[in-house]
């Protein structure tokens, strides 16, 4: 019998320098040609961390989880699971511009879409921003990336701008969108 998992709480905290390899995983399993402007990771694998990407840049959310049947059973091997993350710095180390966090990086396991997890992680990273004395927060994504940008202009996020045919990734030019919006209460 093959076993799938429910999700039954989702929290978000600080990640942790032990994070490290099950980010590690998690960046690797997530890779797609919908949001990566970088080639598929290949091993011997990059360090998650490092001095650009630090565990202070980061939120994880775990999910309280329990694996059921097909039956709908419970199977007895429920945990706490990283479910996603999601990476928060200043876009420029320009004190003119320390007001402003970006996003620059969300991930969510297979396992856990379609759960809120996301939503979930956008909303803890604005909260975050709001705390680090943020009052605005922008992002970018790429133009075909169709269910993250529903997702972030289901939060407020707006365009501010399109870097049109900023990539070149597959064989055909890909836009780079930018979108942004107040922290304000």
């Amino acid at each position: 019998m093959s076993a799938t998992t429910t999700l039954h709480s989702v929290s978000v905290r600080p990640a942790l320098s032990v994070d490290e390899e099950a980010l590690g995983e998690l960046d690797r399993a997530t890779w797609s040609t919908l949001h990566a402007v970088m080639p598929r990771p290949q091993p011997p694998y990059d360090p998650f961390f490092d001095e650009r990407h630090r565990p202070e840049d980061f939120l994880v959310a775990e999910a309280a989880t329990e694996a059921v049947t097909e039956a709908g059973a419970p199977d007895g091997s429920g945990g706490t699971r990283i479910a996603g993350y999601i990476r928060l710095v200043p876009p420029t180390p320009l004190a003119c511009n320390a007001h402003v966090r970006q996003i620059q990086g969300l991930a969510v396991a297979a396992w856990a879409r379609g759960a809120g997890v996301g939503r979930t992680l956008l909303r803890a990273a604005c909260a975050e921003a709001r705390r680090q004395g943020a009052n605005r927060i922008t992002l970018r994504v790429l133009g075909h990336n169709t269910p993250a940008r529903a997702l972030y202009a289901s939060e407020g996020f707006a365009v501010e701008g399109v870097l049109s045919g900023e990539f070149f990734l597959h064989g055909r030019y890909v836009d780079d969108v930018l979108m942004g919006r107040s922290l304000a209460p």
